[in-house]
């Protein structure tokens, strides 16, 4: 059987799936790398729901696929930006997300980092920045989960400088009980983040962020970097101070970042690892056994569908993901919250499936062609 692919400029192409997945064992979690897969959230695809409501969560299917990731060894790191944190996902959401996933891992003893921001506020004093912040730490920290301090949407809309970037964090880690995760999303993943720690420039930037990690080396687990900016964070990462990680969020260079160099190497802290989990693992337990080379061979040919997935606008991510998913057979449908399974045209859609089945990620190929196929009849493409 062959699919009719749509391409970028309207025309079909003809397409013959893969037969056979790639073999994918469950195992224990690794000894090399400290790996963790942002993980996204399930639609309830028949709630009476509006773009404008709360999101509607299916907690089965949601909870289901976070024993899916820690059965291959993969933390989980939720309520992150893959689990639509402010693009349909709202705090009320969140908490729940997380008060949920938190007794999930306790039962399959599983790793779970959790991200605090100041998603329920818009706007507001330094002061109510930072109670939104405790507030949303206090429910991690009550959950028994590892904290993510996120960055703030509020504190770049409100702060006049690095001073007040300094004076936030700076507090907040000195309340934290355990060392945390520090989070710095670029503006490509979050525009509305551009200029955070007070500087637009990224080198100044940079430099206020090692400013808080130096101050508070004791509460700081390990930061992680979602810049798409390899020479950076590979400068940045051979500054941090000794014990800190260095978790890489680069999803266009996330290979040679974990297999790192003669000085060091990055941790993971990855969206892409949401339909890769099975194969990163796979990777990742060759690199405990000292095979690099292998690790590279397995993981390099993924960085074109991560690419792809992550392509401008860089935030809609998400939608390709929850795809892969869905033609995965880790959810029974395709939608999403907030209705963001609309955010990418059907050509991105077909390229995001050809790229999967060729790296062999769906278990069942001949269910992800059925369900693709019945996807491409739906916007009037017939075989």
């Amino acid at each position: 059987m062959t699919l009719r692919l749509p391409a970028a400029d309207g025309t079909l192409r003809t397409y013959e799936p893969r037969a056979e997945p790639l073999p994918a064992r469950p195992g224990t979690s690794f000894t090399s790398r400290t790996v963790f897969s942002a993980a996204h959230v399930v639609a309830d695809p028949r709630a009476d729901v509006s773009p404008d409501s709360p999101a509607a969560v299916d907690w089965d299917a949601t909870l289901a696929f976070r024993r899916h990731l820690w059965s291959h060894g993969l933390g989980v790191a939720e309520a992150m930006d893959t689990a639509q944190r402010g693009m349909g996902l709202d705090w009320a959401g969140a908490a729940e997300l997380i008060r949920r996933s938190a007794a999930e891992a306790r039962g399959a003893g599983g790793r779970i980092a959790c991200g605090a921001g100041t998603d329920q506020i818009t706007g507001g004093t330094l002061a109510d920045i930072r109670a939104a912040y405790e507030e949303q730490l206090a429910v991690v920290e009550e959950s028994g989960a590892q904290a993510i301090l996120m960055a703030s949407r509020a504190l770049a809309a409100v702060a006049s400088g690095p001073e007040d970037y300094l004076e936030i964090y700076g507090r907040l880690l000195r309340q934290c009980a355990e060392p945390v995760i520090l989070h710095w999303l670029g503006p490509m993943f979050d525009p509305a983040l551009e200029g955070y720690w007070g500087a637009a420039d990224l080198d100044a930037a940079t430099e206020v962020f090692l400013e808080v990690v130096a101050a508070h080396p004791d509460k700081v687990d390990g930061i992680k970097v979602s810049l798409l900016d390899a020479r950076r964070e590979i400068e940045l990462r051979r500054r941090l101070p000794r014990g800190i990680r260095c978790y890489t969020g680069d999803d266009f260079h996330y290979p040679e970042l974990i297999a790192g160099d003669d000085q060091g190497f990055s941790h993971a802290l990855l969206g892409v690892f949401d339909p890769l989990g099975p194969l990163a693992a796979e990777a990742v337990r060759l690199l405990d056994t000292g095979d690099t080379a292998g690790f590279r061979r397995l993981l390099d040919p993924t960085v074109a569908l991560s690419r792809h997935l992550f392509q401008p606008p860089t935030r809609y991510y998400k939608t390709g993901v929850v795809l892969l998913a869905w033609l995965a057979g880790h959810q029974g449908h395709f939608t999403m919250v907030g209705g963001l399974q609309s955010a990418r045209s059907l050509p991105h859609l077909a390229r995001a499936y050809e790229l999967a089945d060729g790296l062999g990620l769906f278990p069942d190929p001949g269910l992800a062609e059925e369900r693709m196929r019945t996807l491409l009849s739906l916007y009037g493409v017939t075989s």
